[in-house]
C-alpha cells in the first residue's frame, strides 16, 4: 500500500489531485499539512484524511508516510522534495518541477544519489484523450509529422488589473509569468509525443505592464528529430481574443486540439473530417497518479519522471533568459 502525505494542500488538491489518491488501487491519503495548520485540518475534514501534521518535516519523517506529494508553488519544490529524497521516499512533485532548470538537477542529483524515484505533475502524458492525439500520429492518421502550432491567448484577471498580483506571477515563488505555469504543460506534452526539443529562438516582451514578468512569448523551436513548431503565448489580450489551440500538421492532415479546455479533438486528413470527444476525469491527475503508484509497486511504469520534466524546465529558462537578464542587468 502507497501511503501518500500531501505538502500543500491548497485548491490544486481540492479535485484535481487530491481525492485521486484514495480511489487508485493500493493508493491512500494518509496525511497532509500546509502553512496555514487550520487550513490543512480543514482540509483532512472535508476529505477524511486521518493525520495533520504540523510541518513538512515532520511529514516526511512519519514513518507511516511512504511517499509524498510536493503541491507548493514551484518555489519550495526543490527543497521539500530533496528533503523526501534524502528520507528515502518517493516524491510527486507539482509542476513546473522546480523554479528553474538548475533547482530540477538538483532534485534529479539527489534522486541518483539516494536511489529515490521522482515523478512530476505532467498528467496529460497519462490522459485518455492525450493518448489519442498520440495514437493518431503514431498510426499514421496525419501522415508524416512536419510542424506543430502552439496558441494561448488569455485575458488579465480583474485582480491583476486592479494590482492584487497572484503569486503565478512572482517569478521567486513561480520561476516566470504565466508562461511558466501554462506553457510547461503544453511543451511536456510536445515532449512526451516528439522526443526532446533542441533548438528553440524567442522573442520575449512586457506588452501590459501589470507585472514585471513576461506576458507575451513567441517562440520558434525544433525537435531533434526534425519537427518543426512554432508557440505564441499572451496574457494580455481581450477576453474576445481568447485561445487554446494545438495544431499538429503532417503531410497527410492535421490534428487540432486544446490543451486546457477539453473540446473535441479534430482530425483531418484525406477520409474527412472527424470529431473525438475528449473527456475531462472528474480529477484530471487520477491516471498519472495510478501510473506512478504501479511504478511504485512494480507492476507497471510512470510516463512522467523529474528526468522528462527537467527537460521542459530547461526549455522554458532557455525560451525567457534574454528577457530576464535584461531585467537583472536594470536592476
Amino acid at each position: 500500500m502507497i501511503n501518500w502525505g500531501i505538502i500543500g494542500c491548497g485548491s490544486v488538491t481540492e479535485v484535481k489531485s487530491g481525492p485521486a489518491f484514495n480511489k487508485v488501487k493500493d493508493s491512500r491519503l494518509l496525511a497532509v499539512t500546509r502553512r496555514n495548520i487550520a487550513l490543512a485540518e480543514d482540509y483532512a475534514r472535508r476529505h477524511n484524511v486521518p493525520k495533520v501534521h504540523a510541518s513538512a518535516s515532520d511529514l516526511i519523517n512519519d514513518k507511516e508516510i511512504n511517499a509524498v506529494y510536493v503541491a507548493t508553488p514551484p518555489g519550495s519544490h526543490a527543497e521539500y522534495a530533496i528533503a523526501t529524497i534524502k528520507a528515502g521516499k518517493p516524491v510527486y512533485i507539482e509542476k513546473p518541477m522546480a523554479l528553474n532548470y538548475a533547482e530540477c538537477r538538483k532534485i534529479i542529483n539527489a534522486s541518483e544519489k539516494y536511489n529515490v524515484p521522482v515523478f512530476v505533475a505532467y498528467y496529460r502524458r497519462a490522459l485518455p484523450g492525450f493518448l489519442k492525439v498520440k495514437e493518431f500520429i503514431e498510426n499514421g492518421s496525419i501522415g508524416k509529422v512536419l510542424f506543430v502550432q502552439v496558441q494561448l491567448f488569455k485575458a488579465p484577471s480583474e485582480n491583476e488589473r486592479a494590482g492584487n498580483l497572484p503569486w503565478r506571477v512572482d517569478p521567486a515563488i513561480s520561476g516566470g509569468g504565466h508562461f511558466f505555469d501554462l506553457a510547461c504543460h503544453q511543451l511536456d506534452y510536445l515532449d512526451f509525443v516528439f522526443g526532446p526539443i533542441d533548438k528553440v529562438k524567442s522573442l520575449v516582451v512586457n506588452q501590459a505592464g501589470l507585472y514585471e514578468p513576461e506576458d507575451f512569448v513567441a517562440t520558434e523551436f525544433s525537435f531533434q528529430n526534425g519537427i518543426a513548431g512554432t508557440g505564441t503565448w499572451c496574457f494580455s489580450a481581450s477576453a474576445e481574443s481568447n485561445r487554446d489551440i494545438i495544431e499538429i500538421i503532417g503531410d497527410k492532415g492535421s490534428i487540432k486540439f486544446s490543451a486546457f479546455s477539453f473540446v473535441p479533438i479534430v482530425l483531418t486528413n484525406e477520409t474527412g473530417t472527424f470529431e473525438f470527444v475528449n473527456e475531462r476525469p472528474e480529477h484530471v491527475q487520477y491516471y498519472l497518479i495510478n501510473k506512478i503508484v504501479q511504478s511504485l509497486e512494480g507492476t507497471g511504469s510512470s510516463p512522467s519522471t523529474g528526468v522528462s520534466a527537467a527537460r521542459t524546465s530547461k526549455i522554458m529558462d532557455e525560451v525567457v533568459a534574454e528577457y530576464y537578464k535584461k531585467i537583472k542587468d536594470k536592476s
